[in-house]
């Protein structure tokens, strides 16, 4: 980076510095951490998302769920739930609020109440009841991890028993429930909220403008710059340490890195490869790692020629050449995928043989296919940086050079990200570069809302391939409380979507997250999530 473009960069982190500053009380004693993320918000009501970009930015500083998540483990822990029962035949799920949670305010909204079962029940039928008053509230939008996850088919009802109390009765039993309701998604809303903005004429404010539980309350959004948010001070769970949170939006992972060094940023999301070593030798820096519950790959529009014949999946998936995307991409901070799933994960199917990198072969079965000149096709490449995928563009070029080999032409295609699912969601794309960090510890986060038939609709499945029998074991698997026999359904499962290659499986990766010095009490989360309601600042 040129020394002007330094000198620009850092006169615009000091004005949002200063800007945030103001929000405390003392600006001199005020302590403000700066994240520089890697994208912006496709909005801010969880409900709507199912992207780790956005619920980095919505549901993990602002909301709350009935259960949680440990920091930097998959196990449940109570959250506006203190406790709860489930019946032997699994069935229901009674659960008894904590009391004295407090909801945030602004200049729009003063809560007369804490938060008890009225909000529990409204959060989950907006959802579920299409006859819901809000269930159409923001146009445009859709339900879509709660679709991609087929609620509407494991729940039969959400009652409020008291005040305190609400039970989810089923539909059958579902052994991955428990982990599903800690789900950024089922965030709690505010019910008074809702009726108050409702009655003002304003409704779609409780999408834009979010009310929560959460440690951080809202203050700003600049689009595709800056959020600001600052410490809840009523937080159940106790007050942040720092007083002032500012999500500095920054696509470019080199950007990122020189805002890092320059004390301009205190946390950085998903650095570049190539930069790890010279982050780790940064005595400014400490780098934390974790192994990564994630895996990237390529979604064939199974809807569109053609990516509806098997044969092209198969040959454009032996096509590609992993080792030099590993090399070249990951730079040692991934492994070859060949499954939807990461080998950590439980159900893994280790049996299973990859495609093997093979012009010759893939060339024969295109010609088997109908397609002896090749084909045009598009290939869409992801416009940030994820945790599954540090370069989209480089690897869609080098997916394009392979893919050539073999006589298919590849348009190279890309949006802003939000831009990039909402054209996903409604089967847009042809061939699309996409991947998945687990949010919940259990296979099913990875099959349902990648592969499964209700995910499609809901916009997750950017294959959009249903198949009854991959689908059948899914349904058998999540009905079975017992893990080994669960792991059985899975493994065929993997069998089938191996065979019929909608996806090409190109790495799971490690993830890495460079901190300041200065920053207390940062834990790299099990997901790709970044929590910062434990962290504190050094003076």
């Amino acid at each position: 980076m040129k020394q002007q473009g330094k000198l620009i960069l850092k006169a615009s982190m000091i004005a949002v510095l200063c800007a945030a500053a103001g929000l405390a009380s003392n600006a001199n004693a005020a302590k403000t951490l700066v994240f520089c993320s890697e994208g912006s918000p496709e909005g801010f009501n969880p409900q709507f998302f199912s992207t780790g970009t956005t619920m980095d930015a919505s549901s993990v500083p602002m909301f709350n769920r009935l259960v949680e998540f440990d920091i930097g483990t998959t196990n449940i822990v109570p959250g506006l739930a203190e406790s709860w029962v489930i019946a032997p035949d699994g069935l229901s799920y009674t659960f008894t609020l904590r009391k004295g949670v407090k909801f945030h305010s602004s200049a729009k909204f003063k809560p007369s109440r804490d938060m008890n079962a009225d909000d529990i029940v409204f959060s989950y039928n907006r959802m579920a009841n299409p006859k819901h008053p809000f269930y159409k509230n923001t146009p445009g939008t859709t339900y879509a991890y709660f679709e991609d996850m087929g609620m509407n088919k494991i729940v039969d009802k959400i009652e409020k028993v008291d005040a305190m109390t609400v039970r989810f009765k089923l539909l059958h039993p579902e052994a991955p429930f428990m982990a599903n309701l800690a789900m950024d998604f089922n965030s709690i809303q505010s019910a008074e909220y809702a009726d108050k903005m409702k009655a003002a004429g304003t409704p779609e404010v409780i999408d834009r403008e979010p009310i929560g539980t959460g440690p951080f309350q809202f203050v700003s959004y600049q689009k595709d710059a800056v959020i600001r948010y600052k410490a809840f001070d009523q937080h159940w769970g106790g007050r942040p340490k720092i007083d002032n949170l500012i999500y500095a939006i920054t696509p470019d992972a080199s950007v990122r890195y020189a805002k890092l060094k320059a004390g301009e940023c205190h946390v950085m999301a998903f650095p570049k490869p190539a930069d790890i070593a010279l982050m780790k030798a940064d005595p400014a820096l400490t780098m934390l790692t974790k192994e990564g519950l994630n895996i990237g790959y390529i979604a064939f529009n199974v809807e569109k020629k053609p990516f509806d014949n098997k044969l092209v999946r198969q040959a454009l998936t032996m096509a590609v050449d992993k080792q030099t995307i590993l090399k070249t991409v990951f730079q040692g901070s991934g492994q070859a995928a060949k499954n939807p799933i990461p080998p950590m994960l439980w159900s893994y199917n280790d049996k299973i043989t990859d495609y093997p990198y093979d012009v010759a072969k893939a060339k024969a079965l295109l010609t088997k296919a109908g397609y002896p000149n090749g084909a045009e096709v598009d290939l869409w490449y992801l416009p940030v940086s994820r945790p599954y995928n540090p370069d989209g563009k480089r690897m869609a070029e080098l997916i394009q050079a392979d893919w050539a080999k073999v006589g298919v032409k590849a348009r190279l295609v890309t949006y802003e990200w939000g831009e990039y699912r909402k054209r996903s969601k409604t089967g847009e794309q042809q061939a699309m570069m996409f991947g998945w960090s687990g949010d919940n510890g259990d296979p099913d986060n990875f099959f349902g809302p990648l592969l499964g038939c209700d995910a499609v609709a809901g916009g997750g499945n950017v294959a959009r391939w249903c198949n009854k029998d991959f689908e059948a074991q899914l349904q058998k698997a999540k009905a079975t409380s017992v893990q080994a026999e669960r792991a059985k359904f899975y493994q065929r499962a993997q069998e089938i979507a191996h065979e019929e290659a909608p996806l090409i499986e190109i790495a799971h990766s490690v993830r890495f997250t460079p901190v300041r010095k200065e920053v207390i009490g940062f834990k790299m989360d099990a997901t790709a999530h970044h929590y910062f309601n434990k962290v504190d600042m050094a003076k």
